[in-house]
């Protein structure tokens, strides 16, 4: 029941991204049109290592491996987009060049209690699934992005945004961050839930479409043409090694 209501949810989301509830206007949408990265190249990045942040969005057994309760919705796009060997690689890059490292894991304590007894959308499925549980196996970073001594693995996400319940933004502002780069699941809810933030905090904001995955190839491309450029720059996993290797 919970991968019905998950589902559905996220076909809801890929909808509102196309689908403007303020019925822009055709000069909106004319000077919009630069936001779809699949009509333009993007610009050359460049990134100072000790001004820019990776923050890895819920790289949690539950979606990233065989046996997770979210495994069998994203594994097709993880596989299409190689989303864990760009994520890895990346995070490689950026620990060798000195970019601050942050984990971003959701979890819950037994009974979900941090979800409203009556949930929709989303997090009803979360709830129903008895899912990211605190201690067990499904809320562990996966081992390929596990957490070093110099990563910091930031605490209260219970939620969609990364910034929320959080102490992400002052662990950013705390190491002088001033570029944040974005992966990690779900594409179209939690990825796209902390740009959105990011943006409106005042962060340069840089999503890598090849380090996401989504429920569903077609979300997950929706959000990339759609929204990505809305809300932060939209780049790939060898772009962001270039840009912080100088």
């Amino acid at each position: 029941m919970f991968f019905k209501t998950a589902l559905l949810t996220l076909s809801s989301l890929s909808i509102v991204t196309q689908v403007s509830a303020f019925a822009p206007s055709r000069t909106f949408l004319s000077k919009a049109s630069n936001l779809k990265m699949s009509e333009e190249e993007p610009e050359k990045i460049s990134l100072a290592p000790d001004e820019t942040a990776l923050v890895l969005i819920e790289y949690q057994n539950e979606f990233t491996t065989e046996g997770g309760g979210l495994h069998d919705a994203v594994k097709d796009c993880m596989e299409k987009t190689g989303t864990i060997e760009n994520s890895k690689k990346v995070l490689d890059a950026a620990r060798e060049k000195g970019v601050k490292v942050f984990h971003l894991p959701i979890s819950f304590d037994e009974g979900h209690k941090e979800i409203s007894e009556k949930p929709y959308g989303i997090l009803a499925g979360v709830k129903e699934g008895k899912l990211f549980k605190s201690g067990e196996w499904g809320a562990e970073i996966c081992d390929t992005m596990k957490p070093t001594d110099t990563d910091i693995v930031c605490k209260g996400k219970a939620g969609l945004c990364g910034f929320a319940s959080t102490n992400l933004d002052f662990m950013l502002r705390q190491n002088g961050i001033k570029n944040v780069v974005l992966g990690g699941f779900l594409t179209n809810c939690c990825v796209e839930s902390t740009m959105r933030s990011a943006y409106e905090l005042g962060y340069t904001v840089y999503t890598m479409q090849d380090c996401c995955a989504a429920t569903s190839t077609e979300g997950q491309d929706a959000a990339f043409e759609h929204t990505f450029g809305m809300f932060s720059i939209p780049t790939t996993s060898d772009d962001i090694v270039a840009a912080v290797s100088g």
